[in-house]
């Protein structure tokens, strides 16, 4: 597997993505108080439908819409799987058994492409890159536990079934989400597919609201709204455009491991602007994680590089 410039200028957009969509992520839970993450991932579907809907308009043209209903279809379903249904599910299965233990296993997701690429998309197999996959994976995970060890490491191991399950749907429901925005996206103007892909998914948050609304979801205050919509526009109005992008220019597989990294995006902040503690076991999550993310993209070339160093 050779790194040509291709690969290296789509992972690239796809890391930049992942940087916003991480960097976002840190104004949600600063908010958290004030806002529940049904109104979060609404919000943030909402702003950015119009902000795409000027970029099909202004840029790429509305004869970009002009996509087969098939094609209409899958990507609709990667979102919906995706950023709505697996989500949603995530969210439960962490209240239900806690983060440290709901995200490792949400998180397996990138292996988990690797192998429905192979199966369903007839990729061919690179064990270098599934190597890297999991590398990334355990950055991610220690990085993760790292930044939420004081949230629920007090907890024992948790022993509902019903929390773990959904935890592994999560990964089940990113895995094929991704894999399916691969196969819808193909020939098809990224722009135009990804506002196909947030009109199918702003409209399926609308029942989701009304009914947390229904069992008692309280609206969120004003300051709330705007910083989680100024977050949104970045990370998921900018940051999903960009995701689409890497997706057509890398394929799911690679994309799947660069997403996973978005908390490594958020170190900086939490460093420098919430006065967090940068531990060891946290920087070496950072460097498993980018290690992975080398092996991804660059294959035999980095670790015959990396071997070279160790030994």
């Amino acid at each position: 597997m050779q790194a040509t410039a291709d690969l290296i200028l789509g992972s690239m957009i796809g890391l930049l993505g992942a940087a916003l969509y991480g960097l976002s992520v840190v104004v949600y839970r600063s908010q958290a108080d004030e806002i529940r993450p049904v109104a979060v991932s609404s919000i943030k579907m909402w702003v950015a439908w119009p902000f795409i809907g000027l970029l099909v308009l202004g840029i790429v043209g509305p004869d970009t819409l002009f996509i087969p209903l098939g094609g209409v279809f899958i990507l609709g379903l990667s979102v919906v799987l995706g950023a709505v249904v697996g989500d949603t599910i995530y969210l439960t299965s962490q209240e239900r058994i806690g983060v440290s233990y709901a995200f490792p296993i949400a998180m397996s997701f990138p292996i988990l492409t690797y192998f429905l690429t192979i199966f369903f998309l007839g990729e061919p197999p690179v064990l270098v890159r599934l190597l890297g996959a999991v590398v990334a994976v355990i950055g991610v995970v220690i990085l993760s536990q790292q930044q939420n060890k004081d949230e629920d490491t007090s907890q024992p191991v948790p022993r509902d079934l019903l929390g773990i399950g959904l935890a592994i749907m999560t990964a089940i429901l990113y895995a094929v989400g991704t894999t399916l925005l691969q196969v819808g996206i193909a020939d098809v103007d990224p722009i135009g597919g990804s506002f196909i892909r947030v009109t199918i998914g702003s409209i399926a948050f609308v029942p989701m609201f009304l009914i947390a609304r229904h069992h008692g979801m309280a609206l969120p205050s004003r300051r709330a709204t705007g910083r989680v919509a100024i977050a949104g526009f970045f990370g998921m109005a900018i940051g999903s455009v960009l995701y689409v992008i890497a997706v057509a220019s890398v394929g799911a597989a690679i994309m799947s491991v660069i997403a996973s990294t978005a908390p490594v995006f958020a170190v900086p902040v939490s460093v420098f602007f919430l006065k967090e503690k940068l531990t060891r076991v946290a920087v070496l999550g950072v460097v498993l994680t980018l290690v992975g993310i080398v092996l991804v993209v660059v294959g035999d070339e980095a670790l015959s590089w990396i071997l070279s160093l160790l030994f």
